[in-house]
């Protein structure tokens, strides 16, 4: 089978939903993936089992889906593609990051290999996207990333924002409006869950509360900085 855009759309949906920060299942229920491609579960179903009969999923009825090794692959590509091409929009071409997803969704099914290792070269072998997405290497590899969300990691201490889970735009731009995309440096000083908020601060010492569902779209990590008092 050779990969239509429909064929990619598939498998993107499968890895993604399988490679989820916090996924712990084998396989992604069909349910789930019906919703996600935006068909419905009869045609998700006759869709999966001809990408089984091709070796690109294990299909398990009544449980789920998963990919193999070969669709694994694939789709990681198309991962790279869309991601890359997300960040040569925003850097070189000047677009606005919550503007660029649905641009490389119809890019990624089209551009070759060749202009894809170019775009790479361009912008310094990057190793995520402007939302902080792990960008696949040209053999589908991703570095592993250690994070956690502004749910778990620990209280008063500095952490970088490293990835912003929701592409919506209208999420993007609530992050970039209050100064939290990737590379911002914040700590968490007070979680109140029944409260529904989560107080923060960044290196102006301007304290910021959102809700916890917003933090927990926010992955972060540890830094060596430490915030004045």
């Amino acid at each position: 089978m050779l990969p239509s855009s429909t064929v990619e759309n598939y498998l993107k949906t499968i890895y993604l939903g399988s490679t989820a920060p916090g996924a712990t299942q084998r396989l992604l229920p069909m349910g789930q993936l019906a919703s996600a491609v935006g068909v419905t579960p009869g045609t998700a179903t006759t869709m999966v089992k001809t990408l089984a009969e091709s070796g690109l999923v294990k299909y398990e009825p009544y449980s789920g889906v998963a990919l193999t090794r070969a669709g694994e692959k694939l789709a990681a590509l198309v991962l790279r593609r869309h991601r890359l091409v997300e960040l040569f929009l925003v850097q070189v071409m000047g677009l606005r990051w919550d503007e660029v997803h649905d641009e490389a969704e119809l890019l990624e099914h089209v551009v070759s290999d060749r202009l894809i290792d170019r775009m790479d070269e361009m912008l310094g072998r990057p190793e995520a996207d402007p939302h902080g997405d792990p960008i696949p290497d040209p053999d589908g590899v991703v570095k592993p990333q250690e994070a956690q969300t502004l749910l778990t990691c620990p209280l008063r201490t500095p952490v970088r924002v490293t990835r912003v889970l929701d592409q919506d735009k209208d999420f993007l731009r609530f992050v970039e409006r209050h100064d939290l995309k990737p590379g911002r440096s914040i700590q968490v000083e007070i979680r109140d869950l029944a409260a529904d908020s989560v107080l923060v601060r960044g290196k102006d010492d301007q304290p910021l509360t959102i809700g916890t569902r917003a933090a927990s779209k926010l992955l972060v990590q540890l830094t060596n900085r430490s915030f004045a008092k």
